[in-house]
């Protein structure tokens, strides 16, 4: 008895995602784009591609300190290759970390049905924190103002980034400090508003920080001895002063 799948179809010289070429889309699509045809089934607009890869371009990486970094680090250490390393630390994306963008589509979801302050007052209650508000590092994440931005270039529904934004008041109005929206939520208002479900939501973090990881598993394995002992927060960064991006033309 046959199965049947919908996503891609292999033959001999030819393969075709969602029933586009894939050698017609290297070269012609951005990362990005080919992330949307492949969960959704059709290509997005250029301005939706476009925040689509800034969302993967977000998680790229967070420091040695994030658990995931610092956990494929000690497990490269231990002298395991390449793609145990990196799994170690993709495992360690979970509830705290990298997952609360599911969590964070699921409270604006219900701030849109029930209202901000609503939830807000629901989760003091129960002494519950939001997931996506708040930052260790950050009081206001760059990488949020950027994906807003993005967001609003894209010509996409705003309702969960609104909500996001109401969420972030009535937490500030009723603890009287501020806690604003961090990277996570920010992803989460736009997977929401461009209509993903939340099932695939660590998706787009565990893409965008495997690059990240591979890079910490390099960088373990060439500088640092195996086996070593060492502090997640005691490391002193010696890489490029910062600078800005170049533009296209000029790369």
């Amino acid at each position: 008895m046959t199965w049947r799948t919908a996503i891609t179809d292999a033959r001999p010289n030819e393969v075709r995602v969602r029933g586009h070429r894939v050698d017609e889309l290297m070269g012609r699509v951005s990362f990005g784009e080919a992330v949307y045809l492949i969960l959704r089934g059709d290509l997005p607009s250029a301005d939706v591609g476009r925040l689509v890869e800034a969302i993967l371009v977000a998680c790229v990486d967070h420091g040695p300190a994030a658990p995931s970094a610092a956990t494929t680090r000690r497990v490269a250490g231990t002298g395991a290759p390449l793609n145990a390393a990196v799994a170690a630390g993709l495992l360690a994306v979970n509830r705290f970390h990298g997952g609360a963008i599911e969590g964070c589509m699921a409270v604006l979801t219900d701030a849109v049905g029930r209202g901000a302050e609503a939830v807000v007052s629901e989760a003091r209650a129960a002494k519950r924190r939001l997931p996506g508000f708040g930052h260790r590092m950050h009081t206001a994440d760059p990488r949020t103002a950027r994906l807003y931005e993005l967001a609003g270039e894209a010509g996409i529904s705003l309702t969960h980034l609104e909500a996001a934004r109401a969420v972030e008041a009535a937490l500030e109005a009723a603890s009287g400090r501020a806690l604003p929206i961090n990277v996570d939520g920010a992803i989460a208002a736009c997977l929401c508003d461009l209509g993903f479900s939340a099932e695939v939501a660590n998706a787009f973090f565990l893409a965008g920080r495997l690059v990240g990881l591979v890079a910490h598993t390099l960088e373990e394995r060439s500088r640092e001895r195996p086996m070593r002992r060492f502090s997640e927060t005691d490391f002193e960064y010696d890489g490029p002063a910062p600078r800005d991006v170049p533009t296209v033309d000029e790369r």
